[in-house]
C-alpha cells in the first residue's frame, strides 16, 4: 500500500510503499477512500522537518535539556548518535480519514465489513484504528463532507470547554479550517461571532455565514471587539491560530470582558501577563484535541468507554456529533473544499504547502479492490542453504537505536523486519538491508530460510511470541523480560524442551568488556556484589508500569542486574528479599532494594532507584572479595583496588550489545552451546518474580 510520510531529517515528504497493517484486537482495518489534509498542523510538521538543526533545537527547548542531561550521563558521541537516529525517524502524516471497513478485529461488534466510517487514520490506503476512534457515516453525508469530521471535533471540543450560552459574543482568532468550522458551530449555537484573520478570502467566506469579520492589519482588534460589545468585551475567545507571537494571547485578554473565558485550540506564544489576567479574573484553558479520551491508553487502545452519564462527550461522541451536524446541514463544509487531488499527485498539495492558500485539500484514493499485502519485498536475495538468516519482530527505539546498529557489523543475514504499522519497519529495512518488511508475523514463522527470530516488542507478548517461534523450529532472541509470570515461564520452558532450539534473553551487560574484565579478575571465589541503577523517573501512565503489559520496572529491567550478578558469582540465586520505599509500596514500584543469596554463598544487592539525580552515573557495580575491590562506573570506567597488575579500564560507553549480537550470530551460523545457559535464564526470571512476592509477603522467598 501507499502512505504519505514526513522525514524530520531531510524535510522531504514521501509517498512510501509499505506493507498494509494487520487488523488488531479491538480495532478495524479500513480501506481509505478520502482523507483531509490539515494544512495548519501538517504545514508545521513539514516546515519543522525542513528547518536546520539549530532551528529545530530552538523550537524544542525541552528536548535540548534532555539531550544535555544525556550527554552528562552517557557522553557526547553516544548522545549525538541517538539524536541523529531519532531525527531519521519518519512521521506518518494525516489524521482525517474516510473509508470502508474491510476487516474487523476480535472484540469489535459495532462495525462490519463494508461499513462507511471516519477515523483519525493517516494518509494511507489502509489504516488499522481502535474502535473508539472510528464512527459510522450517515447515508446522507458524502465521503468528502465526512472527511471534515475529525478536524471539526477539534473545534467542537474547544467550544465545549468554553461552554458558550445563547446570545454571547465569541471571538474566533484564526479562520483556518478549524477556525471556520468553529465559527459555524458557534453561530448554530446562537452566538454572536467575531472572526479575526488576515486572509481576506477567509474573512469574506465567514461573513457570508453571518460572522462579523475583522482584519487586524486594518485596525486595532481590541477596540473593534469593544465597539461590537458596547465596550463590555467578548464573553469568550477561542484561539485557533498558529503563531509564535505572544501578541495573540495578550490581545485575547485585553478584548475579554471581566471573568471572560479564553480557550486555546491552536499553537501560539504563551508568555502570559499576570496583570492582564488578574485584573479581569480571566479563565484560560488549553483544549486537548478531539475530546475526553485523548491519549488515554484505556480509552483509545483498549476500547474502554467512559460512562455517558458522567462523560457526555468523548472523542467518539464528538465525532458522531459533527457527523450529525453534517447530516442535518447545520454544518456546511462543501465550500471549504479548495481542491481534490489524487493520492499519486500528493505533491500538488505538499510541494508548496508553506505558501498554500488552500482552505481544505482532500486526497482521493483508488477504489480498486486488490488482495491486501501485509509483506513488502524490497530485494531478491537468495537465502537458500545459508545460516544466520534473521528476522526481527518490533521496530521501536531499542531496535533502531541499539540492536540494529550493533548487528550491522556482524555476519548476520537480514530477511524480515516486522512492525505494527509498517512505517518504521520499512524505514529500517531499507537502511539495514532487510529484504522484506512485514506486518504479519506468520510470514516469518512459515519461512524455512529464517534461523533465528529476534523479539523486541512490548513485554506482554514476549513469552507467547517465544513459544510460537520455538514451535516453528527457530532459535529465539528475546529482549528482557522473558516472561511476566510463572505460567508464561512454564510455557516457554516446555516449548524450548520440545524444540531443542536456543533461547537467548537480552542480558547484554555480561558481554560488556567491563563485565568480562571484572569476571576474569575475581575468579571463582565467593563475592559480595552491590549494583546500583539510577534509573530515572518514568511517568506513572507509561506502559512499563502496567503489570499486565510491562510487568513493572523490577521484572522488566532490574532483571538485568540479577543476571549480571549471577554471571559474576558463577552460581544461581536460591533466596531473595525485596524492600521498597514508601509506607505501602505497590508491586510496580521502581524504588527498591533487592537482596540475593547464591548457592555458592555469594551475596548480591541491587539498588534500583528512580528518584536520583540525572547528573549521577546511571549504573554502578561494586565487587568485594579477598580484600580486593572492583568499581565499575556506567560501563565506561572500571577501577581495581588491591589487584596486582590492574588499576583501571576505560572505554567509551559499552553495555555489551555489539559483543552479545556478534557471539549470538556466530553460534547460529557455526553451532555450539547457547550464549547464556537456559537454566540461568530461567533462574533469573524466577528470581525476578520472587522479589515481587517477597514485597507482598514481607519475607525472604526461596527459589524453586
Amino acid at each position: 500500500m501507499k502512505q504519505i510520510i514526513q522525514s524530520f531529517k531531510t524535510g522531504e515528504t514521501i509517498l512510501e510503499e509499505l506493507p498494509a497493517p494487520k487488523v488488531k484486537k479491538g480495532a478495524v482495518l479500513i480501506q481509505t477512500t478520502k482523507s483531509l489534509v490539515s494544512l495548519g498542523t501538517e504545514r508545521m510538521l513539514v516546515e519543522f522537518g525542513k528547518s536546520n538543526l539549530i532551528s529545530k533545537a530552538r523550537q524544542q527547548p525541552d528536548k535540548v535539556k534532555m539531550v544535555l542531561d544525556k550527554i552528562k550521563a552517557e557522553g557526547l558521541v553516544p548522545t549525538l548518535e541517538a539524536v541523529f537516529k531519532k531525527l531519521g525517524e519518519p512521521l506518518p502524516l494525516g489524521y482525517c480519514n474516510v473509508g470502508k471497513v474491510v476487516e474487523v478485529g476480535e472484540g469489535v461488534s459495532e462495525f462490519k465489513f463494508g461499513d462507511r466510517v471516519i477515523s483519525n487514520g493517516g494518509h494511507a490506503e489502509y489504516v488499522c484504528i481502535p474502535k473508539n476512534l472510528v464512527a459510522h457515516i450517515p447515508e446522507s453525508v458524502s465521503d468528502e463532507e465526512a472527511s471534515f469530521t475529525v478536524i471539526g471535533s477539534i473545534g467542537l471540543q474547544g467550544i465545549r470547554l468554553l461552554n458558550p450560552t445563547f446570545g454571547e459574543t465569541i471571538v474566533v482568532t484564526g479562520l483556518g479550517l478549524i477556525g471556520l468550522i468553529t465559527a459555524q458551530i458557534l453561530l448554530a449555537n446562537g452566538c454572536k461571532v467575531i472572526g479575526v484573520d488576515i486572509d481576506k478570502k477567509k474573512l469574506a467566506l465567514a461573513a457570508r455565514w453571518g460572522v462579523i469579520p475583522f482584519n487586524p492589519l486594518e485596525g486595532d482588534v481590541v477596540k473593534f471587539v469593544e465597539s461590537q460589545t458596547n465596550q463590555i468585551g467578548a464573553d469568550g475567545v477561542i484561539i485557533t491560530a498558529s503563531s509564535k507571537s505572544n501578541d495573540i494571547i495578550s490581545q485575547s485578554a485585553q478584548m475579554s470582558r471581566k471573568r471572560g473565558r479564553i480557550i486555546l485550540v491552536g499553537v501560539i506564544g504563551l508568555n502570559l501577563s499576570r496583570a492582564e489576567f488578574y485584573q479581569k479574573e480571566l479563565t484560560f484553558q488549553v483544549s486537548c484535541s478531539y475530546g475526553p479520551g485523548r491519549s488515554d491508553e484505556n480509552y483509545e487502545n483498549k476500547g474502554q468507554d467512559y460512562p455517558l452519564a458522567f462523560v457526555r462527550w468523548t472523542e467518539k461522541r464528538n465525532f458522531e456529533a459533527i457527523l450529525q451536524a453534517l447530516a442535518s446541514k447545520t454544518l456546511q463544509v462543501k465550500e471549504l473544499i479548495t481542491e481534490v487531488v489524487e493520492l499519486k499527485n500528493y505533491l500538488n498539495i505538499y510541494g508548496e504547502i508553506g505558501a498554500s492558500k488552500s482552505i481544505a485539500s482532500i486526497l482521493n484514493y483508488s477504489n480498486k479492490t486488490e488482495p491486501i499485502s501485509h509483506t513488502l519485498k524490497l530485494s531478491n536475495n537468495n537465502f537458500k542453504g545459508q545460516k544466520g538468516v534473521l528476522a526481527v519482530i518490533g521496530a521501536g527505539n531499542f531496535t533502531k537505536m541499539t540492536m540494529l546498529p550493533a548487528l550491522k557489523d556482524s555476519s548476520a543475514r537480514f530477511k524480515y523486519i516486522a512492525s505494527q504499522g509498517g512505517v518504521s519497519g520499512t524505514t529500517l529495512a531499507k537502511k539495514y538491508g532487510f529484504t522484506h518488511s512485514t506486518t504479519d508475523v506468520n510470514d516469518i514463522l512459515k519461512d524455512a530460510d529464517v534461523d533465528m527470530v529476534l523479539i523486541t516488542t512490548r513485554h506482554d507478548i514476549h513469552a507467547s511470541m517465544t513459544c510460537s517461534i520455538l514451535e516453528a523450529g527457530k532459535h529465539v532472541f528475546v529482549e528482557k523480560p522473558l516472561a511476566l509470570n510463572s505460567g508464561e515461564l512454564e510455557s516457554v520452558i516446555e516449548a524450548q524442551q520440545k524444540s531443542k532450539k536456543t533461547v537467548t534473553v537480552g542480558f547484554n551487560r555480561r558481554f560488556s568488556p567491563h563485565a568480562i574484565k571484572m569476571k576474569s579478575l575475581i575468579g571463582s571465589d565467593q563475592i559480595n556484589v552491590i549494583a546500583t541503577m539510577n534509573a530515572g523517573a518514568i511517568p506513572a501512565d507509561v506502559w512499563v508500569h502496567d503489570l499486565k503489559i510491562g510487568g513493572g520496572r523490577i521484572i522488566g529491567e532490574a532483571c538485568h542486574f540479577i543476571d549480571l550478578i549471577t554471571y559474576f558469582t558463577g552460581s544461581k540465586v536460591i533466596n531473595v528479599c525485596m524492600n521498597a520505599m514508601g509506607v505501602n509500596p505497590e508491586s510496580n514500584t521502581d524504588n527498591a532494594t533487592i537482596l540475593l543469596k547464591y548457592e555458592n554463598g555469594s551475596t548480591g544487592v541491587i539498588n534500583y532507584f528512580s528518584n536520583g539525580s540525572k547528573a549521577y552515573s546511571k549504573e554502578r557495580v561494586e565487587i568485594y572479595s579477598q580484600e580486593r575491590t572492583l568499581v565499575m562506573d556506567n560501563f565506561r570506567e572500571t577501577k581495581g583496588y588491591g589487584f596486582n597488575g590492574f588499576s583501571k579500564l576505560k572505554t567509551k560507553l559499552d553495555k555489551g550489545h555489539a559483543n552479545q549480537f556478534k557471539k549470538l550470530v556466530e553460534v547460529i551460523q557455526n553451532g555450539g552451546s547457547a550464549l547464556i545457559p537456559f537454566d540461568e535464564i530461567v533462574n533469573t526470571t524466577k528470581a525476578s518474580f520472587a522479589v515481587i512476592q517477597s514485597l507482598k509477603e514481607g519475607k525472604w522467598i526461596k527459589i524453586v
